[in-house]
C-alpha cells in the first residue's frame, strides 16, 4: 500500500511538472498582448488622423457637389 501510494505522489509531481513546463496558454497571451498593442496603435493614428481625413472627404464632397 505505501508504494503505491509513493507512485502516486511521484507520478502527480511529475504531472504537475508537465503542466509547469507546457507553453500553450504562453502563446495565447503573446498574441493577445500584440492584439493588443495593433489595437491602441490603430486607435491613436485614427484620432490622429481623423480630422484630416474629414477634411480631405469634406473638400471631394464639396467640389463634387459643386460640378453638378
Amino acid at each position: 500500500m505505501r508504494e503505491k501510494f509513493s507512485l502516486f505522489v511521484v507520478k502527480a509531481f511529475a504531472r504537475v511538472g508537465e503542466l509547469r513546463n507546457r507553453e500553450d496558454g504562453q502563446a495565447l497571451a503573446e498574441y493577445a498582448l500584440i492584439l493588443a498593442l495593433v489595437s491602441v496603435a490603430s486607435i491613436v493614428a485614427l484620432t490622429a488622423l481623423g480630422g484630416s481625413i474629414s477634411g480631405v472627404l469634406s473638400n471631394i464632397s464639396g467640389q463634387i457637389s459643386g460640378a453638378v
